[in-house]
């Protein structure tokens, strides 16, 4: 078929690997980061160190680096 463009097979459209956005989760006292791909940091009692939890995983994984998570 002319005309019809497809992406690539290894293209980020059609990536079967997990997406790596990262939050922060608040559980009582303590704050952890998750990550879509299932990954979760150790529980924290200041934000900042579970925000820089997450930017380490994105850094390791290849994700964005700049923190998802808000302030």
């Amino acid at each position: 078929m002319e005309g019809v463009y497809q992406d690539p097979p290894d293209s980020p459209v059609h990536s079967t690997a997990p997406a790596h956005s990262t939050t922060t989760v608040e559980r009582g006292a303590f704050c952890l980061a998750r990550c879509d791909c299932g990954w979760s940091g150790p529980a924290r009692r200041a934000r900042d160190r579970a925000r820089a939890d997450a930017q380490k995983h994105r850094a390791s994984t290849g994700g964005p680096k700049s923190p998802v998570g808000g302030p």
